[in-house]
């Protein structure tokens, strides 16, 4: 405790950052309280924010420690192919807002969906989709929330001096707080500033590291150094068919997660959407190509890196490489980066579960019983933290891999393409989680990376039942396939 408190007052700019955040937190979850008044509210802030503040809010939610920690550290290990999932972070970054947000906004803001079950029981017709698609976020968030957890974790024992259990505790307080008190109109909102924090934190983190590793040029001596030969072969770390999986995993997210196209829900109206997407993309190149190039830099300064997720805090902490100051800094930045994830996904969790998984009631009762449920899905991550199953990237990316296999057939091909029916959708999601499970089991991810042939499969057999199957009757969905296909972003 003692040393707590000699870091605060040693660290009085950080102490006086966190200050001024906490202080943001509190205001924007009063504010957010104020302005709930039912559960569209709460769940997607009332479909009236702007496209500046999503845009900013979607690459805050994607960008959080599996960003900082995660990405920045297996760098060091995998070496300049680590950087294709830079790239294809980006494209699908721009593919999620083209091609994703302009039908799903309109589709459900025609309909009053505020979840994504919500959004497939409408399509398909069938409740039993909306239960089991429930069902799937609800685990895969559970996953990620682990992840992050372990992540901020990580951050306040290496800059506190704390306890590693302690530090999870103090993240799970403050998330959590404001999160529930506030909802979406209260996270999109504190995102805002996370994402503001990031940005600048990225490229600080950038400018300092290869500053102390000798330049931005010297990148071409990396295998120069002794362990380090190979780190621009094409399968430095590991195979590139399967570090190419592991991007695509990541990288899918963007189009079909729940905490990134909840965002669309939030949208005012069409004219935000090309606002949204510069913006959006815009943040994601600025953060992932300043960060995924750390690791080979960080070869010139540390040696030994056994677990790439501490690589980061423990350059932070060094005083050669960072002043004070810019240190002090990072720490707040990437204690936001985590929290911009964190309260989405705990939003998205707890909204499911109260409007999907749980009986209908009454709208003030799923307001109260879902600020319960940020609650306990925060405590059980929290838990399970503490003795985590696997590393940041691993957990991420093979919740990444679910999302992808069960969602991309129902959700992009569902907008998309007027056959797809109840039979096809829980088909999709049944052989897409079988293969994905079996190709692990059978310990063919060394060949192959899982992704592709249970994605393949997912695919393949909502194709094939939709087309010889009964379209969807449902007058709501024969309606938007018949009108004349939407408004491209553009606006032409």
């Amino acid at each position: 405790m003692n040393g707590t408190v000699a870091w605060f007052a040693e660290h009085w700019f950080a102490t006086a950052l966190i200050a001024a955040y906490a202080a943001m937190l509190v205001m924007h979850a009063r504010s957010g309280l104020r302005g709930t008044r039912g559960t569209a509210d709460y769940f997607i802030g009332g479909r009236r924010f702007g496209g500046l503040a999503i845009g900013v809010s979607f690459y805050a939610t994607f960008a959080s420690t599996n960003s900082y920690l995660g990405h920045a550290g297996q760098g060091y290990e995998y070496g300049a192919p680590w950087l294709s999932m830079a790239v294809l972070l980006v494209l699908f970054g721009w593919l999620s807002w083209r091609f994703v947000a302009p039908r799903l906004r309109r589709f459900v803001a025609d309909w009053g969906s505020v979840t994504v079950p919500d959004f497939l029981a409408v399509r398909f017709a069938s409740d039993r989709v909306r239960r089991a698609a429930a069902a799937i976020i609800v685990f895969s968030s559970l996953l990620y929330l682990i992840a992050i957890f372990k992540g901020v974790g990580h951050i306040f024992q290496a800059f506190l001096g704390i306890p590693y259990e302690a530090a999870v505790a103090l993240n799970l307080v403050i998330v959590m707080a404001y999160t529930s008190v506030g909802g979406f109109l209260s996270v999109v909102r504190t995102d805002v500033l996370q994402g503001v924090l990031m940005v600048i934190g990225s490229l600080l983190l950038f400018a300092f590291v290869t500053h102390a590793a000798g330049g931005v040029g010297v990148i071409g001596q990396v295998t120069e150094l002794e362990g380090a030969e190979h780190l621009f072969d094409l399968d430095a770390g590991i195979p590139f068919p399967v570090l190419i999986g592991i991007a695509l995993a990541g990288s899918f997210k963007l189009l079909i997660d729940p905490r990134q196209v909840t965002r669309y829900y939030g949208l005012r109206d069409e004219q935000s959407l090309r606002t949204g997407m510069w913006v959006a993309v815009a943040g994601i190149l600025i953060v992932q190509f300043s960060l995924f190039p750390i690791g080979l830099y960080a070869r010139f300064l540390v040696e030994g890196i056994t677990d790439t997720d501490v690589l980061i805090p423990m350059l932070v902490n060094d005083a050669t490489v960072f002043p004070r100051l810019v240190g002090d800094f990072l720490v707040v930045a990437m204690l936001g980066a985590a929290m911009s994830s964190i309260d989405s996904v705990l939003l998205v969790a707890a909204s499911v579960t109260s409007r999907d998984v749980l009986p209908p009631t009454s709208e003030a009762r799923e307001v109260r019983r879902t600020r319960i449920g940020v609650v306990a899905f925060a405590l059980v991550a929290a838990l399970v933290a503490l003795r985590p199953p696997g590393g940041i990237i691993d957990i991420t990316i093979f919740s990444g891999s679910l999302y992808a296999v069960c969602f991309l057939p129902t959700v992009l091909l569902g907008l998309h393409w007027r056959r797809g029916n109840e039979s096809a959708a829980l088909a999709a999601f049944a052989v897409g989680i079988a293969v994905l499970l079996g190709w692990l089991a059978l310990g063919l991810k060394a060949v192959l990376h899982e992704v592709f042939p249970a994605l393949a499969a997912s695919m393949a057999v909502y194709a094939i039942i939709s087309a010889r199957g009964k379209l969807v009757d449902d007058p709501r969905v024969q309606r938007y396939f018949a009108q004349e296909a939407a408004p491209s972003v553009t606006g032409s």
